[in-house]
């Protein structure tokens, strides 16, 4: 079915049923995984981490680096890769993060409402007896589970790649404590999951900004320079003190989940940020989509 037939399906007179709106979020999610700029946002994060592995295996040769892990970054991880291609799932997406992921996950938030009406489909979707409200929270959630998609799609191409490039086998923590290769990898799936609801946040501001105009151009550019501001604020050391607010400070902190045992308190930290600003934004969102006039 397509999406047109499944908005154009009303359902019986009154409030919409729950399957009706599972439909329509069923409609919405294959629209935008169809799309040749969502399917080319997911290659490139999938290239990323085969990019990375490949110059690893060029810059050493293959052979295991020395020593064992030390602090929670990114070249921590590279350091490690060598002996272990499951470092390179941590190393990707660390190296995804904080620019590639967020740029993604801005495009298609961005893109969610604007889009829409620049396309002159939107007005075309509030026909459908679905409510402003709902059709916002299927928006959102979309562009939730493209932040999971996204996510699961680095950190699949890097376990690949490294397994390809890199032996695989017990791996050693930041900790200096030993685990097993099936533990290693559901820490690798943790790890995942954390850096997807990390990008919760970016969701709900680019779902905001979508609502502010008509162009899903300008909402994209917007939504992705107000994430590169935010990142070049929370580096200058004189606004150490509004840091902690910004979505973007506690995004590396997923490499506590490599710790034995696991350093919780910035990770929390990380997801009542991304919580906080989904609920700002997405009220915010939501109180000027149910009050804008649509013209498109």
């Amino acid at each position: 079915m397509s999406r047109a037939e499944t908005v154009a399906t009303v359902p019986p007179p009154g409030r919409p049923s729950p399957l009706w709106t599972l439909g329509l979020l069923r409609s919405e999610l294959l629209t935008t995984l169809r799309r040749w700029r969502t399917l080319a946002l997911l290659g490139v994060l999938a290239a990323v981490p085969v990019l990375v592995g490949v110059a690893v295996r060029i810059e050493t040769g293959g052979s295991p680096a020395g020593g064992g892990p030390e602090g929670g970054g990114g070249p921590a991880f590279i350091a490690q890769i060598t002996n272990n291609g499951l470092f390179l799932v941590f190393t990707a997406l660390a190296a995804t993060l904080p620019f590639f992921l967020p740029m993604a996950v801005g495009v298609i938030a961005g893109d969610a409402i604007a889009g829409e009406a620049s396309a002159g489909t939107l007005r075309y979707l509030l026909v459908a007896p679905a409510g402003r409200t709902r059709l916002l929270l299927v928006k959102y959630t979309t562009t939730v589970a493209f932040c999971v998609l996204a996510t699961l799609v680095v950190a699949l191409s890097a376990l690949i790649a490294g397994a390809v490039l890199f032996p695989l086998d017990d791996l050693t923590t930041i900790s200096g404590t030993r685990i097993t290769f099936g533990e290693g990898l559901l820490r690798a799936l943790l790890i995942a999951l954390v850096v997807a609801a990390s990008l919760i946040g970016v969701a709900a501001l680019g779902l905001f900004v979508s609502t502010l105009t008509n162009s899903g151009i300008a909402a994209m550019a917007t939504t992705v320079g107000l994430l590169i501001t935010v990142q070049i604020l929370d580096q200058i050391p004189q606004l150490h003190a509004i840091q902690p607010y910004f979505f973007s400070h506690y995004w590396l902190s997923f490499a506590d989940l490599m710790r034995e045992p696991v350093y919780w308190d910035d990770l929390l930290r990380n997801l009542g940020v991304q919580a906080l600003y989904a609920a700002v934004f997405g009220s915010a969102a939501w109180a000027r989509f149910t009050a804008k006039d649509i013209t498109a």
